[in-house]
C-alpha cells in the first residue's frame, strides 16, 4: 500500500547557478523544521543540490527563461524531494558507471551515482527531467 505524503515545501526559480543557494536554504529549513538527525542531513543536501545542478546544467542547459521547481513531500518517515527541469530528458537507464577504470579520472558524471549511494530510492519520471529522491528519515 502506497503510504501517502504531504507537501510541506515547494519552490521555483530560474536556471542560473547563483540560484542553487536557494535550494541549500531549502534544504536546510526543511530539515531544521523536519528535526533530521545530522546523519541524515548532510546525505539531503548533497543528493538534493547535486539534482538541482543536475537540472540547471544538463536539464535546462543553464537557460535562464527555463525553470527548476523543487516539492518536499512528508509522510511519518520519509522525506521526498522532487526535482524537475523543463529540459527534454536524458537516458538515465543507459549511464556510464563511473566507478569503472575507463572513467575513475572524468571530471564529471558522478551526479547520478552519488544520488543513488546517498538517498534510499531515486525515481526517474517524463524522460529524466524529473527525479524523486527519498530519504527514510526515520527507522
Amino acid at each position: 500500500m502506497e503510504t501517502s505524503y504531504k507537501e510541506i515545501e515547494s519552490v521555483s526559480f530560474s536556471s542560473d547557478l547563483k540560484n542553487l543557494s536557494i535550494a541549500e536554504s531549502l534544504i536546510d529549513d526543511v530539515c531544521k523544521n523536519c528535526h533530521i538527525h545530522e546523519d541524515h542531513y548532510g546525505n539531503i543536501l548533497i543528493a538534493v543540490t547535486e539534482a538541482v545542478n543536475n537540472a540547471i546544467q544538463h536539464g535546462n542547459m543553464e537557460d535562464v527563461s527555463k525553470s527548476v521547481q523543487i516539492s518536499i513531500h512528508q509522510n511519518g518517515k520519509d522525506l521526498k524531494f522532487i526535482v524537475a527541469d523543463d529540459g527534454n530528458g536524458f537516458a538515465f537507464d543507459n549511464l556510464p558507471d563511473p566507478t569503472a577504470p575507463e572513467n575513475i579520472e572524468k571530471e564529471s558524471g558522478r551526479g547520478i551515482f552519488l544520488m543513488k549511494s546517498l538517498a534510499d530510492d531515486v525515481a526517474f519520471e517524463n524522460n529524466g527531467a524529473k527525479v524523486t529522491l527519498t530519504f527514510t528519515v526515520v527507522k
